[in-house]
């Protein structure tokens, strides 16, 4: 079995395009599915996976962790974000065919099922874009969030830190403590509720003045207090934080992970197969994390072969306590994609069918070609016109 070709379909979803990988075998009706979105890097990414086409082309797709070498080692410069992606998008697209080469699932193939079912969280407005990152009264935000509640979650993330430069004031401190006790106070006490900081405070003690404002109304965790590739501040805000810290979206190798577990640096590590290498670069995450006491909370705000992939690593891996999803992006998100799992009291059961059991509609997909993603970043800005942390 050799692959034939690999090429994208991008598929427009307003805050992201969403870069699905489609690899094609010799042997007739044999193909894989991945992604390898990354908002903002649309035409770097498909680049990207056209500059590494030649390395696994003719080569045998079954190869997985040879091929996965191949692109990481053979391109001589080390690859980023963007390459990591593109490597992704390819891997993940492998193993669906691995999976269906064999009649079993991707789980299946990845060790078999460490659990029976994964929970998962999702954010306001099921993930659409605004209600994520514009909802800023707390009314809006208790009625966002019994509206996810109600769609059967029993866990949800905000984003309510303001802006922030090296000093969070008083009354930013006291919004997000009003924010979060209006929002306990919706969802009771069965609900968990995560708070993601999106790495706005310049400073470990920003970070800390909101954690402490947080922390009375119990969070699960608080996600990328400050800002990722500073494992040192990372340490010191874990070190002094009273609830869990989450980080790791934004790494994508492993080493660089390696270096807030040496240091404890964060108690949740959020690694995302679509950008830091599919399945196999993902699982030396997960290996390393276990030993160390650091739980998986995989990132996953994308589209939904992600979603799906994400799906199937959960089963496998017994580190994940909780899984991101946003199925509910745009409306469309469940007609371009088959598969998807369905949600059953805040948890999704185990998948069936061989590899990734994936199918694209290819005319949904053509309905939302690639447009400009909506430049939401362009809000970050403080009242004096620094720029700052989106």
């Amino acid at each position: 079995m050799k692959i034939r070709s690999v090429r994208s379909v991008v598929v427009n979803a307003e805050m992201r395009n969403w870069i699905f990988v489609r690899v094609e075998t010799d042997e007739p009706g044999l193909f894989g599915w991945g992604e390898a979105t990354l908002e903002w890097k649309t035409g770097a990414v498909v680049g990207a996976i056209n500059d590494l086409a030649p390395f696994v082309l003719g080569q045998d797709p079954r190869d997985i962790r040879r091929l996965v070498r191949i692109m990481i080692k053979h391109g001589f410069w080390p690859p980023g974000v963007i390459g990591r992606s593109a490597i992704s998008g390819i891997e993940i697209a492998l193993w669906d065919i691995l999976g269906k080469s064999l009649g079993q699932p991707v789980w299946r193939l990845l060790g078999g099922a460490a659990r029976d079912r994964v929970r998962v969280y999702t954010h306001l407005g099921l993930g659409e874009m605004r209600a994520v990152y514009e909802t800023t009264g707390a009314a809006e935000l208790a009625a966002r969030a019994h509206a996810v509640v109600a769609r059967g979650y029993r866990a949800v993330k905000v984003v309510i830190v303001p802006y922030t430069h090296y000093t969070a004031s008083p009354t930013q401190i006291g919004h997000v403590g009003t924010m979060m006790k209006g929002l306990r106070d919706a969802v009771g006490e069965e609900v968990e509720i995560m708070v993601d900081f999106h790495g706005r405070p310049a400073s470990v003690s920003a970070a800390l003045a909101y954690i402490e404002a947080l922390v009375p109304y119990r969070p699960m965790f608080v996600e990328e207090p400050v800002q990722p590739g500073d494992p040192q501040a990372m340490a010191a805000v874990a070190l002094r934080s009273p609830c869990p810290i989450a980080a790791g979206e934004r790494l994508v190798d492993p080493r660089e992970f390696a270096a807030l577990f040496d240091r404890r640096a964060i108690h949740i590590a959020q690694p995302d197969l679509c950008h830091c290498g599919g399945f196999s670069e993902a699982g030396k995450i997960a290996a390393m994390a276990e030993t160390c006491g650091i739980g998986l909370a995989p990132h996953n705000p994308l589209g939904p072969i992600a979603t799906i992939a994400a799906w199937h690593f959960d089963i496998a891996t017994p580190g994940v306590v909780i899984q991101e999803e946003m199925s509910g992006a745009v409306p469309w998100f469940a007609e371009v994609v088959s598969g998807l799992p369905s949600l059953s009291d805040g948890y999704w059961l185990k998948p069936q069918g061989a590899g990734l059991g994936v199918e694209v509609n290819d005319k949904v997909a053509a309905r939302h070609p690639f447009a400009p993603e909506v430049l939401h970043a362009t809000n970050a800005v403080l009242e004096d016109g620094t720029i700052v942390d989106w």
